[in-house]
């Protein structure tokens, strides 16, 4: 059976050239949170100033969940379809 290898996304692409070979992750505690995904209509300018205002409070540990969940995202997509 042939291995089904995932598209990469946009951001990855443009990494191609780096090793993308990851240390060992622990994880040392989690967290619970609520929250609520909502779908949202607005303006372009509106949500260029809202990217805008993310980035200037965005930390560190921001920047790594979105990668390790998106990561994570594309994992299961790729065995979904296999």
């Amino acid at each position: 059976m042939k291995k089904k290898t995932t598209p990469l996304t946009p951001a990855f692409k443009e990494a191609k050239d780096l090793d993308l070979t990851l240390p060992i992750i622990r994880i040392v505690s989690t967290e619970d949170e609520m929250h609520t995904k909502m779908n949202l209509e607005m303006e372009d300018e509106t949500h260029d100033m809202l990217v805008e205002w993310g980035k200037e409070v965005a930390t560190d540990e921001d920047y790594i969940s979105i990668a390790i969940r998106h990561g994570l995202e594309e994992y299961l997509e790729s065995l979904e379809e296999s």
